[in-house]
C-alpha cells in the first residue's frame, strides 16, 4: 500500500519499486494463508471443544503474551533502525535474548501454581508449563525474523510461517477429535512456533558468529529498552482486560470476549502486519527527510483504511449470520462483542502507521511517552467500567481506541507537519462509502432467509456496492490500487 511513496524514497538506489512490492507480497500472502489456516482450525476446534477450553487458554495467555514481549526486549527494532547494524549486533543481541528466554522460562515454570491458584484451578499448572517452552523457542527465532526485515527477505517468512501453521492445525485437529481437549489447543500452538522456527533456521542463511560485545549490545538498549517499555505497556495493558474478566467474571465470559476479537483481528492483523514490515526498514533508509516519510505515512493510512474499513463494516454487519453458520449458535453471545472490536479495528491504520513513523525516526522516547499517556487513559476506563460487566469493559476500549488516535498522531503535527484533522480527512471518505455499504447489506435480514443464503447475498452485494460507489466517486484510493492492478492483470493476461 505504500509502494508508490516507497518507489519515490529509492528511486535511483538499489531497492527499487518492483523489489518492495514483491516483497509486499510476499509477506502479505504469508500473513493471509498462515491466518485463513489459523482461522479454519480455530473454527473447527470451536465447533468441537468448549467455550471453556478456550477460557482456560485465553486465561494462560495473559502471563505468555507479557513474557513474549521480553523475547524481543525492543532490540528486534533496533537492529532494523540501526543503519549500519553488523553480524556483531546481530550476535551479541541473539545470545542476550537465548539467555533472557531461558530466565523468563524458569519464572514461569516456577509461578505456574501460584497462577493456577490465582484462578482457582489446579489443573492450569501443567498447561502453563508446558506452553511456556514457546518462550524458549521463540528465543532462537526471534533476531532471525529481525535479519529477515532488515534484508527485506519476506520470501523466507512465507514458508516458515506456512509450514508451522499447516503442521499445526493437523496437529491440533487430531488431538481434538480424539479428545484430548485443551490439550490440542497447546500442541497446535506449541508446535507451530517450533515448525515455524525449524523452517526459518534453515531457510536463512544468518547465523550467531562465535562474538558478543557489550558495548554494542548496550548501544542497541538505548533505544530498545524504551521500545521494551512501550511493548510492555501495549501488552500488559491489551491482557489487563482478559486477566480481569477471568478473575471477576467466567473463563465462558472471556472465551465470549476473546472469541469476538478473533474474526476482526485476523483482518486487521493481515493488513498492519503485511504494511508495517515493508514500511518499518523503508521509512528507516530515508528517517532524515520528513517529506518522504509523511508522503509513505499518508499513503499508508489512505490506503489501508480503504481495505480495512469495508471488512470491518462487513463483518459487523453480518456478524449473526457468521457466528450461527461457522461457529454455531453456543458461541452467539460473542456478536455484541464482535461488532464492537470491528469498528475498534476500522481505525487502526491512523494507529499504526503514525507509530511506524516516529520508530522510523529513532524517536523511542517519543513513542514511550504516547505508550504511557494512553495507557493512562485507558486504565482509567477500564477501572472505571470493570464493575459493570463484561460489554462495558469492551465499550470502554473503543473510547480508549478513539483517544489513542489523537496521542499517536500529535507529535506528528510537527515531525511530518501531518495533523489529526488531516489524517481524518484521509480517510474519511472509505468510511463513509463502508457505513452506507452496511447499511444496504444489513436490509437482507429481512428477508428472513437461512443464514447460508442471507450470506452469499450479503458479500457480493457489498462488493459491488462499496466498488461501484468508489468507482463513482473516483475515490483516490480506489484509484491509486486499481492503478497497482491493472499492469499486473495485464501481464497476466498476456502469459
Amino acid at each position: 500500500m505504500v509502494i508508490e511513496a516507497v518507489s519515490k524514497v529509492y528511486e535511483g538506489k538499489s531497492m527499487k519499486t518492483q523489489s518492495v512490492l514483491k516483497n509486499f507480497l510476499w509477506r502479505f500472502a504469508e500473513r493471509c494463508g498462515a491466518q485463513l489456516v489459523t482461522f479454519i482450525v480455530s473454527i473447527v476446534l470451536a465447533r468441537i471443544l468448549a467455550p471453556e477450553d478456550y477460557g482456560q487458554i485465553a486465561l494462560i495467555t495473559v502471563f505468555t503474551t507479557i513474557m513474549q514481549v521480553f523475547v524481543d526486549s525492543g532490540l528486534g527494532t533496533a537492529l532494523i533502525q540501526k543503519k549500519d547494524a553488523d553480524d556483531l549486533d546481530f550476535s551479541s543481541v541473539f545470545y542476550f535474548n537465548f539467555v533472557v528466554c531461558l530466565v523468563l522460562y524458569v519464572i514461569m515454570f516456577m509461578a505456574a501454581p501460584v497462577i493456577a491458584n490465582f484462578y482457582n484451578d489446579s489443573t492450569l499448572t501443567p498447561i502453563i508449563r508446558v506452553i511456556s517452552l514457546t518462550i524458549v523457542i521463540s528465543g532462537v527465532k526471534g533476531i532471525q525474523q529481525s535479519y529477515v526485515s532488515r534484508n527485506m527477505l519476506f520470501k523466507r517468512f512465507f514458508y516458515a510461517t506456512l509450514g508451522g501453521t499447516i503442521f499445526s492445525a493437523f496437529l491440533g485437529i487430531a488431538l481434538a477429535y480424539a479428545g484430548f481437549g485443551v490439550w490440542a489447543i497447546v500442541a497446535q500452538q506449541l508446535s507451530n512456533t517450533a515448525i515455524d522456527t525449524l523452517i526459518l533456521w534453515l531457510t536463512v542463511k544468518w547465523r550467531p558468529k562465535k562474538m558478543f560485545s557489550w558495548d554494542r549490545l548496550k548501544g542497541l538498549l538505548s533505544f530498545g529498552w524504551k521500545m521494551l517499555a512501550s511493548a510492555l505497556l501495549d501488552t500488559g495493558y491489551g491482557n489487563i482486560r482478559s486477566l480481569i474478566i477471568g478473575k471477576m467474571y467466567s473463563s465462558a465470559d472471556l472465551a465470549y470476549y476473546n472469541q469476538g476479537d478473533k474474526f476482526p483481528y485476523v483482518i486487521a492483523n493481515n493488513i498492519n502486519t503485511s504494511i508495517d514490515s515493508v514500511l518499518l526498514p523503508t521509512m528507516a533508509g530515508v528517517q532524515d527527510d520528513s517529506s518522504r516519510v509523511k508522503a509513505m505515512t499518508r499513503r499508508a493510512i489512505k490506503t489501508s483504511t480503504y481495505i480495512m474499513a469495508p471488512l470491518m463494516m462487513g463483518l459487523a454487519f453480518c456478524a449473526e449470520p457468521i457466528v450461527r453458520l461457522i461457529l454455531t449458535d453456543k458461541w452467539l453471545p460473542c456478536v455484541p462483542f464482535l461488532r464492537i472490536f470491528c469498528i475498534t479495528y476500522m481505525f487502526y491504520p491512523i494507529h499504526t502507521a503514525n507509530l511506524n513513523a516516529i520508530k522510523a525516526m529513532g524517536r523511542s522516547d517519543l513513542f514511550l511517552k504516547l505508550e504511557i499517556a494512553k495507557k493512562i487513559v485507558g486504565m482509567t476506563l477500564l477501572l472505571s467500567t470493570m464493575w459493570f460487566g463484561v460489554m462495558a469493559m469492551a465499550y470502554s476500549l473503543l473510547v480508549s481506541s478513539v483517544t489513542s488516535q489523537l496521542i499517536n498522531s500529535w507529535p506528528n503535527r510537527k515531525l511530518l507537519n501531518y495533523r489529526y484533522w488531516d489524517q481524518l480527512k484521509d480517510i474519511l471518505p472509505s468510511i463513509a462509502i463502508a457505513i452506507f455499504m452496511g447499511c444496504c447489506v444489513n436490509l437482507v435480514d429481512l428477508l428472513h432467509l437461512s443464514n447460508a443464503a442471507t450470506l452469499l447475498i450479503q458479500i457480493p452485494m457489498g462488493a459491488v456496492i462499496y466498488i461501484g460507489a468508489s468507482a463513482a466517486l473516483h475515490l483516490e484510493s480506489y484509484e491509486y490500487l486499481m492503478g497497482m492492478i491493472r499492469p499486473v492483470l495485464k501481464k497476466i493476461a498476456r502469459k
